[in-house]
């Protein structure tokens, strides 16, 4: 169940010739009071590469990503960013060390203007760069056109592309993006994905958690599926597309 699919420039941990993965959680354990919400939880994501999680409501999916972003921090397990630990690095300075996350519901700043959301972005810069802007808004043009407009009058799809362009004023190498389709309209949402598929061709690594496993497997290169806290499946994304348990519990298709 390995078979190669071809998706531009990203290369798969396999493709990497045995050399460190940009981002790799070892057997995470994290817990809500008495609750374990990730139990022992392991993955990789090579650079370059689109890596999507998939899972039912409740599977630990965003448990996950607020762990590598360093918004929790596990009570057991470690966090590597290119072979170096950073789980116990709060959440604001681990942005320095190229980490960007883009959060369920998109959280913009609802009174402030577009424009101002972006530069909140790039606050941990001395000062924000102008071709980071440019960059922005050559990925969004909406956003150029709406650049003062107050955030919280955007559509929904104006908001996530918003948190999306407000996360790479960052300029991270890792992307980490939580349900970027909920709650949008089908076109929207073959939007928002062809920008991801640009910004990764541009050379930024994504790992993405996604309901919608049809897109999220056709835009990744391997992906894992989580279960109450644990991960059960993990293989290229074109097997996982193809699996007939994929398929029945993310696709709505029978089992025959």
């Amino acid at each position: 169940m390995s078979t190669e699919v071809e998706q531009g420039p990203r290369r798969s941990a396999e493709a990497m010739d045995g050399g460190t993965p940009l981002l790799e959680l070892r057997d995470l354990h994290v817990y809500y009071g008495a609750i374990e919400a990730l139990k022992g939880v392991s993955l990789t994501v090579g650079e370059g590469e689109v890596v999507a999680l998939l899972g039912a409501n409740g599977a630990g999916k965003s448990t996950t990503l607020k762990t590598a972003s360093g918004m929790i921090q596990p009570r057991q397990g470690q966090v590597l960013l290119r072979g170096e630990r950073v789980d116990g690095i709060k959440s604001h300075e681990l942005v320095q060390f190229g980490i960007g996350h883009v959060p369920e519901g998109r959280r913009v700043f609802a009174r402030m203007t577009v424009l101002e959301n972006l530069r909140m972005g790039a606050y941990r810069l001395k000062r924000p760069d102008p071709a980071d802007l440019d960059r922005v808004f050559t990925l969004f043009p909406r956003l150029a056109d709406r650049r003062k407009q107050i955030s919280g009058t955007l559509s929904g799809g104006e908001q996530q592309m918003l948190a999306i362009g407000r996360a790479l004023m960052g300029k991270p190498e890792l992307l980490l993006l939580d349900e970027p389709s909920m709650g949008l309209a089908p076109l929207i949402v073959q939007q928002i994905f062809d920008i991801l598929r640009e910004i990764n061709a541009q050379g930024t690594t994504l790992l993405l958690v996604e309901q919608n496993a049809s897109q999220a497997l056709q835009l990744a290169n391997r992906g894992y599926v989580l279960e109450t806290g644990a991960v059960v499946m993990s293989d290229e994304a074109e097997a996982l597309l193809s699996d007939p348990r994929v398929r029945a519990a993310y696709l709505g298709e029978a089992i025959e």
